[in-house]
């Protein structure tokens, strides 16, 4: 079992950044393909981005490539997202996710873990 504990969300204005942390507990953290996911009011939840075990590969959604990005240390158990540039079409709540399959799409049956989410405002 995989305990996600996600941090670093807040009310932020169009332009900010902000870095949400993963903390992982439980089984091996580096043998995890990692996500982001997010959900605004009144929409389905829907993929952020991923990346692959060793950093080897990374995957975004269009709307927040160039924008945001993944990263992961191993040693801290710890999945990042930098997001920079936010608009208040971020505004959401972000979810991290784990997948013991390695898979770095935007599936979201292809993850098996999830955590409770943090809340992401950005003003106009």
């Amino acid at each position: 079992q995989v305990q996600l504990v996600e941090s670093g969300g807040g009310l932020v204005q169009t332009g900010d950044s902000l870095r949400l942390s993963c903390a992982a507990s439980g089984r091996t953290f580096s043998n995890y393909a990692m996500g982001w996911f997010r959900q605004a009011p009144g929409k389905e939840r829907e993929f952020v981005a991923a990346i692959s075990v060793s950093e080897t590969v990374t995957n975004y959604a269009n709307p927040v490539k160039g924008r945001f990005t993944i990263s992961r240390d191993d040693a801290k158990n710890t999945v990042y997202l930098q997001m920079n540039s936010l608009r208040p079409e971020d505004t959401a709540v972000y979810y991290c996710a784990a997948s013991v399959t390695y898979y770095t799409g935007s599936r979201q049956n292809r993850y098996n873990y999830w955590g409770q989410g943090t809340q992401v405002t950005v003003s106009s």
